[in-house]
């Protein structure tokens, strides 16, 4: 079991994570929530019919009012910025009377003025001692590097050696695997690029960094690489340009010099079998949080996300940072238009401005284009609540907290620095959580409001609900409710400090969600430069 320095904090409001669907009476009383003194719209809790009176702002609704959407709590002029958590999310597209329901149909997307104020913000984070930082039982590998979980991996340089490694991988079941408790799997990692693309250049380059930084991944125990044999994604040519020796924990294998499919699965599978003994010979023990490096990511977001989950995983991410440990924020088109509040608290100029490079490089990638950095959200998001790409990104980015903005790296990049870090990705999320794990995440905490069944393998996914009734209908793919912000059953620091001991139990063995369904065993996906939303 881990260890930490929250536990007896967090205690008192572990049972309120399963609450029932059904609204408490103060949730009845007081449908609306108010973020800020400033705004001039209220969030709704639940669904609200038309002609409730609202006696915390005065007014009455005049339309029925989804969950999760938001209420004019005074009248908003056409043209008048549109202000939630006090910060613009559109304009109004019309004049619009108290108690008016506020959405994509009468909330223009407009352009905003940012003062990216470069640093003028930052403070740094207060770290804890070492002796003071929680821990959690850990697998430590000889140099020195701590995993979460203890996979081995097959590997392919091109799509045209996908079916071997999926049949070698598959040759290691339950069965296969008994007599090697300490191993998680034997897991095939497949793409469809590497064969008929540029042999040079950015997209070989990101699908070169990506499947490197798997097979030097803390949690890749031992790799085998498969090629066919006539690749534009040359085996040899990628062993160099990843500086990858081959040895007894990782190897290669050529389809076409095996003698073919049969032949090869024969080879690679006896390849497999001589790393199990080694790659078994693993134990955990104590470590410091310190080695903990999550990936953030948000998918099927709606109007409680920027409310509930994100905001509590951003306070878990605070206590993680002061632990000493690193959050990757990603997702570049779903911070758009709030990026100037990361690059504010940026810890160097510099480091603001790499930022603002990657948004220009989307909004060049994207131009002309009926994409999300454009505007508009998928139907999901807008059905949940979220009018445009602003509020979205308004509450996406609050997963990383309040802490400083440490680096910028672009995708699938090997993460260094400690504290709150952005890797450049897709909103995309199975190539967002591919590109951070290959940076080195060993966990990816993953929000959403409408539901999603993602997983990852060798770094697992943690899924955080936005509201109760979501979690209630999805609890086998749920770990945790941060719904009970939004019942007003937890507050954002309680639930933030929930998360972060449940993060503490994860990182030391204890399965997620979508790792006892088996979810993640396809989630693989490099960034094929084509994904532009």
């Amino acid at each position: 079991m881990s260890t930490s320095t929250l536990g007896a904090t967090t205690a008192a409001i572990v049972p309120t994570i399963a609450s029932t669907v059904k609204p408490s009476e103060a949730v009845q009383r007081n449908p609306f929530i108010r973020l800020d003194a400033k705004d001039n719209v209220v969030v709704a809790r639940i669904e609200v019919p038309a002609g409730v009176a609202v006696p915390s702002e005065g007014v009455t609704t005049l339309q029925p009012v989804p969950a999760g959407h938001k209420l004019a709590a005074r009248f908003i002029a056409k043209g008048e910025p549109v202000l939630k958590y006090n910060t613009v999310i559109g304009f109004a597209s019309e004049d619009l009377p108290p108690g008016t329901w506020m959405h994509s149909h009468n909330i223009a997307f407009g352009d905003l003025v940012k003062d990216y104020r470069h640093g003028l913000d930052y403070v740094p984070t207060k770290l804890l001692v070492s002796d003071e930082r929680a821990r959690f039982q850990g697998i430590v590998r000889a140099d020195g590097r701590v995993a979460t979980r203890n996979y081995i991996g097959v590997f392919i340089v091109s799509h045209g050696a996908a079916t071997v490694a999926r049949k070698i991988a598959s040759f290691f079941d339950e069965d296969e695997l008994a007599a090697f408790p300490n191993i998680d799997g034997v897991v095939p990692f497949v793409h469809e690029q590497g064969a008929g693309m540029e042999r040079s250049g950015e997209p070989m380059e990101l699908l070169r960094r990506t499947i490197g930084g798997y097979i030097r991944h803390p949690n890749t125990a031992g790799a085998l690489v498969i090629a066919l044999g006539e690749e534009h994604n040359g085996l040899d040519d990628f062993l160099a340009h990843q500086k990858l020796a081959t040895g007894p924990m990782l190897q290669t294998l050529v389809i076409q010099q095996a003698g073919g499919t049969k032949k090869a699965i024969a080879a690679g599978i006896e390849q497999v079998r001589n790393m199990l003994a080694a790659a078994n010979g693993v134990r955990r023990e104590p470590v410091s949080a310190e080695h903990i490096s999550i990936g953030l990511q948000c998918g099927g977001s709606d109007g409680f996300s920027g409310l509930s989950a994100n905001p509590a995983l951003g306070r878990a991410m605070e206590i993680l940072i002061e632990h000493g440990g690193t959050a990757m924020l990603s997702e570049t088109s779903e911070i758009f238009g709030v990026e100037h509040t990361l690059t504010a608290r940026a810890v160097t100029p510099e480091v603001g401005k790499k930022l603002v490079a990657r948004i220009d490089w989307w909004l060049r990638y994207n131009e002309g284009r009926d994409t999300q950095i454009n505007g508009r959200v998928s139907p999901g998001n807008n059905a949940g609540g979220l009018a445009n790409v602003l509020e979205k990104s308004l509450g996406g980015a609050k997963k990383g907290g309040n802490a400083p903005l440490m680096e910028v790296y672009e995708y699938a990049e090997p993460v260094t620095q400690h504290g709150l870090v952005f890797m450049d990705t897709p909103g995309y999320d199975p190539v967002s959580a591919t590109g951070q794990i290959a940076g080195r995440a060993n966990l990816i905490c993953f929000t959403t409001g409408r539901g999603s069944c993602f997983g990852s393998v060798p770094a697992p996914t943690i899924k955080l609900a936005s509201n109760t009734p979501m979690y209630a209908r999805m609890t086998n793919d749920m770990d945790i409710n941060c719904g009970v912000v939004i019942d007003g059953e937890a507050t954002i620091d309680q639930m933030g400090r929930a998360i972060f001991e449940q993060i503490l139990r994860h990182a030391s063995g204890e399965q997620t969600k979508s790792e006892a369904l088996g979810v993640g065993l396809n989630e693989f996906v490099p960034w094929p430069l084509g994904i532009s939303d």
